[in-house]
């Protein structure tokens, strides 16, 4: 085997003497660190995030947490079927049924005072609103 041949220590100069760095303020430059941490996170996904501790730390009651899961496709195709049924009227069958009314009103028939047809609430808002009033169950 072949000895390497022994690496020689550059002399250092003695009229530079090495001092220790100083990081505080007005002193040296500070070291680069990991910053991501304090990045501005895009809204998406600060929402995701806090969304998520969120979940981990509240127990969400079971009448709600029902709807945290979809409904398989037969059951999805029955509900929608039963829920067209109960469909809001539209403005078009609100006037056919208000011009009915009025033509039986001209000719002189007893008016039968016709409510409005049964419709199925949607939307967050509604159906907090009727449950608190007790015209709902979840």
């Amino acid at each position: 085997m072949v000895r390497k041949s022994e690496t020689t220590k550059k002399e250092q100069n003695p009229l530079f003497e090495k001092r220790p760095r100083n990081f505080s303020i007005g002193q040296d430059i500070q070291p680069k660190r990991d910053l991501t941490r304090f990045v501005r996170w895009p809204k998406y996904i600060r929402l995701q995030r806090q969304k998520a501790v969120l979940m981990k730390r509240l127990k969400i009651p079971p009448p709600i947490n029902q709807f945290r899961t979809t409904l398989d496709k037969q059951t999805a195709t029955q509900l929608f079927r039963l829920v067209d049924k109960y469909r809001p009227e539209t403005k078009h069958q609100k006037m056919e049924r208000l011009r009915a009314r009025a033509e039986a009103r001209v000719a002189g028939k007893t008016e039968e005072v016709t409510k409005r047809p049964p419709v199925v609430r949607s939307g967050v808002n509604q159906v907090t609103k009727l449950v608190e009033q007790k015209k709902a169950q979840l």
